[in-house]
């Protein structure tokens, strides 16, 4: 399960005199989809966006392909939790966007890579609308489109389908494990809804309560495979699964009662 294609090399964080990261070593594959859970400001979020060059570990480092991660770049997109268009471009447009500074592909090349991804999410029949016309599904779809069209290798998802109603939040859940079987990226995934992790996962980890450290690392496909439908949420290891790690998190929480 593990690999050295991105690797945790004893991270830590704090900010100022507040402890927010623990010391934390990891390994993770190529192509596999790792989903982050824990107790709410735990610092799972902040771990994820070390990853993205965003926040700089206190001590250690984070290596991808054996080179330390530094400030953001194309191959790590991240995508938020809120809707992250630019309201005055088109759908095309905006995953036009993330392929602004690429020089190592014409324009030719840059109109077919929005035609395949504008499939891949199912928003070719919407190429030509603005996002203030379309749904926050459609506008998560895109902000996903965008970044594997910029040629991202590691995706990077913090909370990307928390504000959206349940059953958007449950299509989309489909659709990126879908996106991931077919790209074959490399996602990070950030949630505290233990069913979306144990559904989108290939591995869990579980952190702790602030300063966070892992309490568990879960191999999800070992137990329900490679391919999800719907129907694995109604097995009975989809739902052990489940609540072991809510277990595991109301213990951290002193809510496990």
């Amino acid at each position: 399960m593990p690999g050295d294609y991105l690797e945790f090399n004893k991270v830590t964080k704090s900010f100022g005199d507040v402890p927010v990261v623990r010391e934390t070593s990891l390994q993770v594959a190529r192509n596999s989809f790792l989903v982050f859970v824990g107790p709410s400001g735990c610092g799972k979020t902040t771990l994820m966006r070390m990853v993205g060059g965003l926040e700089t570990p206190s001590s250690g480092d984070i290596r991808l392909e054996g080179k330390p991660v530094g400030k953001p770049d194309r191959r790590r997109g991240m995508v938020f939790q809120s809707y992250s268009s630019f309201p005055w471009l088109s759908v095309a447009g905006n995953i036009a966007f993330g392929m602004r500074y690429r020089n190592d592909i014409d324009n030719a090349e840059k109109a077919r890579r929005v035609e395949r991804y504008l499939k891949l999410v199912g928003l070719e029949d919407f190429a030509d609308h603005y996002p203030n016309r379309i749904s926050g599904g459609m506008r998560q779809r895109v902000a996903i489109a965008r970044t594997l069209a910029a040629g991202s290798d590691v995706l990077l998802m913090d909370e990307p389908f928390g504000a959206l109603d349940a059953l958007t939040r449950e299509r989309l859940q489909v659709e990126l494990r879908l996106v991931h079987a077919r790209e074959r990226k490399t996602i990070i995934f950030v949630t505290h809804d233990v069913e979306e992790a144990v559904f989108l996962a290939d591995r869990i980890i579980v952190f702790s309560k602030r300063p966070a450290k892992v309490e568990a690392d879960i191999d999800v496909t070992a137990s329900l495979g490679s391919e999800r439908s719907l129907d694995v949420r109604e097995s009975e290891p989809f739902f052990r699964m489940r609540n072991d790690i809510l277990h595991l998190i109301r213990k951290e929480t002193g809510t496990d009662h």
